[in-house]
């Protein structure tokens, strides 16, 4: 015999005059933010997946900024709390793709047409996360000139100094040899990697009790890289899955141009002095 489960003796039901649940969360619009334009029923989860992941990458923006900001001001605990906390936010977007990966090539056709010309290439969230962790390149600043206020913000995320050239202002500032040509160009541009930067981390990995924030700052900029290569790589491997070799909805080569993103490193001498290490 079921039972009927009493309710909690507090619990409120009216909220005719209180903030509820669904007020917070505005979850009237954001649950009414999905407008599939094809007839076919799995367009419900293209649209959800890619909506999920720039709600994520909202917050891996906040937390990086916050990050950046830290370390900027010598900060380091909360920077590396929240270091990690992106670190686990890709870890969802890794998983994420296991979701879109259940849509097979046929039902992706069904919906390509519907799409048009756009494609996750022109996320602007995902063009200054790639700015702030230093992959810098200007001429993906115009995929957003016809939003004055979108590109204001992408063009301060490229012009603004990275993570790492904050990492690397902080190893200066704790007394390791690291010129400032590294972390003040005039110009914004990728990392150039440099040997004397590999020999300044070397310095603090060989001795991480002297250095333990730096060594703990360190590690954590590997793991947050290690996390995004396998999202780069968990996103070409299901690009390839559901379209094969054919180009992008905005142009681009696919699956091809996401190869070249896997030999991005966005560290890089975090990772060469493992082997000199």
């Amino acid at each position: 015999m079921n039972e009927t489960i009493p309710l909690e003796p507090h619990a409120r039901l009216d909220f005719s005059t209180a903030m509820s649940y669904g007020d917070y969360l505005h979850l009237d619009h954001l649950l009414g933010a999905q407008h599939p334009l094809s007839p076919d029923p799995n367009e419900m989860l293209f649209i959800v997946q890619h909506q999920t992941s720039e709600l994520w990458m909202k917050l891996m923006l906040h937390e990086l900024r916050g990050a950046a900001g830290n370390i900027a001001s010598d900060a380091c605990a909360p920077a590396l709390k929240q270091l990690a906390r992106v670190s686990r936010i890709t870890a969802q977007m890794v998983q994420a793709w296991d979701v879109l990966a259940t849509m097979t090539p046929t039902e992706y056709s069904a919906i390509r047409p519907y799409l048009a010309q756009s494609s996750g290439f022109q996320s602007w969230q995902y063009r200054c996360i790639e700015f702030l962790l230093g992959n810098k390149n200007g001429a993906l600043l115009q995929p957003h000139a016809h939003h004055p206020a979108r590109l204001a913000e992408v063009e301060a995320a490229f012009r603004q100094p990275s993570l790492y050239q904050e990492a690397l202002r902080l190893l200066a500032r704790r007394g390791l040899p690291v010129a400032a040509v590294h972390f003040e160009q005039d110009t914004p541009g990728p990392h150039i990697p440099s040997e004397s930067i590999q020999q300044a981390w070397l310095a603090v990995y060989r001795d991480p009790l002297t250095h333990w924030e730096l060594y703990q700052l360190g590690e954590k900029l590997v793991d947050l890289e290690e996390s995004f290569r396998l999202w780069r790589f968990r996103h070409v491997s299901t690009v390839e899955r559901v379209i094969g070799f054919k180009s992008g909805t905005g142009g681009t080569g696919g699956v091809s141009y996401l190869r070249r993103m896997l030999d991005v490193v966005l560290f890089p001498e975090l990772w060469s002095m493992r082997t000199a290490l």
